[in-house]
């Protein structure tokens, strides 16, 4: 019997891995430009964190998370998401005590999620996001939005839409909280079981419902945004203000409902609006979690992040008909005729690759025309061409491929001349 890949995953051969290379060399570069630092979190953590940071009543715990007993009988979890692991680690590591503040942390990395496979949703796929903790200033809430916005033009995403709302502070959420129960309640019978399960222990969830959205009551829910105090919506007007100055265009939605259980005041999605990109536009969902910290037994810290699938990335810049075959371009193809060519070539591709030199060989016992042709294929700029006349007399045929040029260099000044 042979044996496949698991439902829901997927193997980056060569050829498509470059696309994610160029892709997480860019996270990089602008997390280095915006000062975030790179953080890395085991795979699996304590069942207990996602239950406590995410949310007893999100789809997440309820339904997708992997979770296993190891020999000890702990229970253990793949980590459906970054943010708890990440608040985890800065709680556990007392990163709240270091001089620089706010801490800012980026990760790239695989999650696990048991949900059906689609279109760009995998069972295991790879998040980038950042994590802002620290700080109550609506400019870091603007900055990570920046930042997001910023990755996704880097790579020459241009059709898309950013959306924001607030979900205000505890009084503002608990008045809403309770304007949504009184306003569900009388027809709650007509909801999925999960709305119904929702509507006392986090009525808020009801409205990033799935299989109810175009129910009416959806549509006539209380806003937000009618129940925000002064303190909330002066925080919000001011993200808006920043916005506004760093130029970055968004739309306010009321009825934006981040998944996760840990969100308040700033919440925002970046949607693709490019054609035939498909029904689910969202790319990039994020916001504030003020009570993470200390949930995870931290002091009181506020935070703030996003997180973004790269397979959706890439599923938005193939929509965009944004190039991404990246430049493969080795140094040279060493084509050696002869026994004593060929051993030598050994010796030659070994010192060229330590002085920095990308070059490559045959290993098939291939023709002179078939190793041009792979030299060709790999994309090399040289063909180096020793045979064992001209090894005894310590020369090399050197031909440019674009243009056929080829002259015959000393080998001593072989690696002058693949500089060029």
């Amino acid at each position: 019997m042979t044996i496949q890949i698991p439902r829901g995953t997927q193997d980056i051969l060569p050829g498509e891995v470059e696309k994610w290379q160029w892709i997480e060399e860019t996270a990089k570069k602008i997390c280095q430009l915006y000062q975030y630092q790179e953080i890395r979190t085991p795979i699996f953590e304590q069942t207990e964190l996602f239950q406590r940071g995410v949310g007893d009543t999100t789809d997440i715990v309820q339904k997708e998370m992997y979770s296993f007993q190891d020999r000890g009988g702990r229970d253990l979890t793949l980590r459906p998401e970054g943010t708890a692991a990440i608040v985890r680690s800065f709680t556990e590591n007392k990163m709240f005590g270091l001089p620089n503040q706010p801490v800012k942390l980026y990760y790239l990395g695989p999650m696990f999620r048991y949900e059906r496979p689609q279109s760009g949703r995998y069972r295991q796929f790879v998040q980038f996001g950042v994590e802002a903790l620290g700080s109550m200033d609506p400019v870091i809430d603007a900055e990570v939005i920046a930042l997001a916005m910023e990755f996704y033009r880097s790579l020459g995403l241009k059709r898309l839409k950013l959306v924001i709302n607030s979900l205000g502070d505890r009084e503002s959420r608990t008045a809403h909280r309770n304007a949504l129960i009184q306003h569900f309640q009388p027809r709650i019978n007509e909801f999925c079981s999960d709305c119904q399960e929702r509507l006392d222990k986090n009525p808020l969830r009801i409205l990033d419902c799935k299989k109810d959205r175009e129910h009416e009551l959806m549509k006539s829910a209380p806003s937000i945004l009618d129940f925000l105090n002064d303190e909330s919506s002066t925080y919000f007007k001011q993200v808006q203000q920043y916005l506004n100055a760093m130029d970055i265009e968004f739309v306010v939605d009321p009825t934006l409902v981040r998944g996760l259980d840990y969100y308040n005041h700033t919440a925002f999605e970046i949607m693709s609006e490019a054609e035939g990109f498909g029904a689910i536009t969202t790319l990039c969902g994020g916001g504030r979690y003020n009570g993470l910290v200390k949930e995870m037994g931290g002091p009181d810290t506020p935070g703030i992040g996003f997180a973004l699938s790269i397979e959706r990335l890439i599923q938005a810049l193939e929509a965009e008909a944004v190039p991404m075959e990246k430049n493969k371009q080795i140094n040279a193809y060493i084509i050696a005729l002869g026994e004593k060519a060929k051993d030598y070539s050994v010796v030659l591709l070994e010192n060229l690759r330590r002085n920095g030199f990308s070059v490559e060989r045959d290993y098939m016992n291939r023709k002179l025309k078939a190793q041009f042709k792979a030299a060709e294929r790999l994309g090399a700029k040289y063909a180096v061409i020793i045979g064992d006349d001209e090894l005894s007399s310590g020369v090399a045929t050197v031909k440019k491929l674009d243009t056929g040029e080829q002259k015959e260099i000393a080998l001593e000044n072989l690696k002058e001349e693949l500089s060029d």
